[in-house]
């Protein structure tokens, strides 16, 4: 409920970072295949938004969606994000 996604260590267990901007709970998150970028939403919401793994700084905001976002992630390669809707609609 704190409106959050955390990153944290592995190894010990220790948040390393909190990125800020959901308006709403987040249901979904998914690391890019690089590791530097991750990618957030929620079914509470119409948006995405893709992070800095490294620093937590809001690279983009993606908008389209009609209904809650309740599926997304990278392409193997890492140049793109699929995301599905409540809306009945996926988008690339």
């Amino acid at each position: 409920e704190d409106e959050l996604v955390k990153i944290w260590n592995a190894a010990t267990g220790q948040e390393v970072c909190a990125l800020v901007g959901h308006p709403g709970k987040v249901s979904l998150v998914a690391f890019s295949p690089d590791g530097t970028r991750i990618v957030s939403g929620s079914v509470f919401e119409n948006v995405l938004q893709i992070w800095n793994a490294e620093t937590g700084a809001e690279v983009c905001t993606l908008e389209g969606h009609e209904g809650g976002v309740n599926s997304a992630g990278f392409s193997p390669d890492g140049k793109r994000v699929v995301s599905g809707s409540d809306d009945k609609t996926v988008k690339i």
